[in-house]
């Protein structure tokens, strides 16, 4: 009897791990197959209590990378040979009032306004910006990200002159250092432009550190709003949105705000809309 018992306690310890065996390999399917549609951290599993090591030290590592974005100095002159060879026009350099990257992480507002000299006769960083009458003047800005900047504006650039350059006058492009999204409002003004479109690296995550936005505003001034603002964020090919489709809609949305009068939470992106339309697939993650 006894030994009939634990050959039925085997058994059923066999069946029991055969079942869990199963059951462990269908959820490593479920989740393997999900995390083809997303960048995300889902089903990391675990060693015990504890996530398993190689899952934590890729969380450090991806932590590491996005605090390095976060305070990488941005290459000016590099940047702006690169820019230049887009044949828009050699950019200026325009600093915020934050001295430096601590001070800009602690004070987002000093990111937002023009540096002072602090000899009153001397020139401001906005005089040195061309003035004229253009339609459209392109910012480049380091903003939390210069690594985003770096590795996706000049691209990123060039596929919104492709696009707009046809319909547009552009002014020679500005770049602009220790910026938040509204110092393009002041270099807009300076500039003379109809609408300002600023390229600028967003707050890196866990799971992108290079992520680049575009923010489009039609008739700047200083003291525009989040409000009076579009944007078109995730621009990171090829897991995120690709040039060419951020520049299709920049181009759309241009379109809209000269038709409206006015950017921001009026204006509406139609270009999926219109692609869908016209019968135009356009994969948003094309170069």
């Amino acid at each position: 009897m006894k030994r009939r018992l634990e050959v039925v306690a085997s058994l059923e310890e066999s069946a029991f791990e055969t079942d869990a065996a199963s059951e462990s390999a269908a959820a490593h399917l479920f989740w393997q197959d999900l995390r083809r549609s997303t960048q995300s951290r889902i089903g990391l599993g675990r060693t015990g209590d504890a996530l398993p090591t190689a899952r934590v030290l890729e969380f450090r590592a991806a932590h590491s990378a996005a605090r390095d974005a976060v305070h990488m100095p941005l290459d000016v002159a590099a940047l702006g040979e690169r820019v230049a060879e887009l044949g828009i026009g050699e950019p200026v350099h325009v600093r915020s009032r934050a001295s430096d990257r601590a001070e800009y992480l602690r004070r987002p507002d000093l990111g937002r306004l023009p540096a002072e000299s602090p000899d009153p006769a001397a020139r401001s960083d906005l005089s040195d910006v061309p003035h004229g009458t253009a339609d459209i003047g392109f910012v480049l800005a380091d903003g939390l990200s210069p690594r985003a900047l770096t590795d996706h504006g000049p691209a990123t650039l060039a596929a919104l002159i492709e696009e707009l350059t046809p319909h547009y006058s552009i002014a020679a492009p500005v770049i602009a250092t220790q910026a938040r999204v509204a110092l393009g409002d002041h270099i807009a003004a300076a500039m003379g432009v109809a609408t300002v479109v600023v390229l600028i690296g967003e707050r890196p995550g866990l799971s992108v550190a290079d992520s680049l936005g575009i923010y489009l505003t039609h008739l700047p001034h200083p003291g525009r709003t989040d409000a009076d603002r579009n944007c078109i964020s995730n621009i990171h090919p090829p897991e995120g949105l690709g040039y060419r489709q951020a520049a299709k809609v920049v181009a759309g949305l241009v379109s809209g705000a000269r038709v409206l009068g006015r950017s921001g939470v009026d204006l509406k992106d139609t270009s999926r809309a219109d692609a869908l339309e016209s019968g135009e697939i356009i994969s948003i993650t094309s170069d």
